[in-house]
C-alpha cells in the first residue's frame, strides 16, 4: 500500500497542476503568447507530432552516441585512476574543475573548433555525461573490499584478471547509479549543442518555434525532451532491475 501511495501521490499532484494551469489560461484570459493551456500544448503536440518525431530522432541518436562514449571513457579512465592512485589525485581535482564550467558556455566554443555537424553535439554529451559516470565507478572501485582481491590474488590471478573478476562487477551498482543520472542529462546536453548551431534536433526546433513565439510548439517540444529525458533513465532502471535483482528497491 506504501508504494502504491508513493506512486500515485505525484501523479495526483501533476493533475492537480495541470487542471489548476488550465483553470487559470481560461479564468484570466491569458493570451497564448504568453501562456498557453494544456489542452493547447496537447493540440500542438498532436500537429507537430511527425516533425517532432523526426527532430527527436535526431538528438537521440546523438544522445545515445555521447552515452556510449562517455561510458567506454569513464569505464577505462576508473579502473586507470583505481590503479594508479597519483594519476587519481592528479585527474580527480581536474574533472570537478569541468563541471564548474556552464555547457552553455562550452558549446560555442565546440563549434569554433569543430564545425557545425554532428561531433560538437555528442562531444557537448560526452563532457555532461562523463563526469557522473566516472566518479561513480571510480569510487564503487575504490570502496570494493581488497581482501576479496587478496582472495583471488592468492589463487594465482594477477591484477587485471583480479579487477575482472572482483573489482569491476562489485562496483557495478555504483556504475549503474552514475548512468543513470548520466542518461537524464544526455538529452539535455544534446539539445544545448544543437541550440548554438544545428539544422535539426529538438534544440533547432526549439530555437526555431521560440523566435517565432509560438509558445504552444515551445511547451510541446519541452514535453518531448522531459519524456525522452525520462525514457534515456528508464532504459538503465530497465537494465538494474533485469540484470542487477538485489538493486531492485534502490
Amino acid at each position: 500500500m506504501k508504494k502504491y501511495n508513493q506512486k500515485i501521490m505525484p501523479v495526483m499532484l501533476i493533475a492537480a497542476l495541470l487542471i489548476i494551469w488550465e483553470g487559470a489560461v481560461y479564468a484570466f484570459h491569458i493570451p497564448m503568447y504568453v501562456l498557453p493551456s494544456p489542452t493547447e500544448v496537447m493540440k500542438a503536440l498532436t500537429e507537430e507530432a511527425g516533425v517532432l518525431m523526426g527532430h527527436g530522432a535526431v538528438t537521440v541518436a546523438e544522445a545515445l552516441m555521447g552515452m556510449g562514449i562517455s561510458l567506454a571513457l569513464a569505464v577505462f579512465l576508473g579502473i586507470v585512476m583505481d590503479c594508479f592512485p597519483l594519476v587519481r589525485q592528479g585527474l580527480y581535482p581536474i574533472l570537478v574543475v569541468t563541471q564548474t564550467v556552464p555547457m552553455i558556455v562550452m558549446a560555442p566554443v565546440l563549434i569554433i573548433y569543430m564545425g557545425f555537424g554532428i561531433a560538437p553535439k555528442i562531444l557537448t554529451v560526452v563532457l555532461m555525461c562523463f563526469f557522473p559516470v566516472a566518479v561513480s565507478f571510480c569510487d564503487g572501485l575504490a570502496q570494493v573490499d581488497e581482501e576479496y582481491v587478496n582472495l583471488v590474488r592468492s589463487y594465482g590471478a594477477g591484477k587485471l584478471k583480479s579487477y575482472g573478476l572482483v573489482k569491476i562487477p562489485a562496483a557495478v551498482p555504483a556504475l549503474i547509479s552514475g548512468l543513470k543520472v548520466a542518461a537524464t542529462y544526455s538529452i539535455s546536453g544534446a539539445v544545448v549543442g544543437e541550440w548554438i548551431g544545428a539544422q535539426k534536433g529538438l534544440g533547432y526546433y526549439l530555437l526555431r518555434v521560440k523566435n517565432s513565439y509560438m509558445l504552444d510548439r515551445v511547451f510541446a517540444c519541452v514535453t518531448v525532451i522531459v519524456f525522452l529525458s525520462l525514457c534515456m533513465n528508464g532504459v538503465i532502471r530497465l537494465y538494474q532491475y533485469r540484470a542487477l535483482p538485489y538493486m531492485r528497491r534502490k
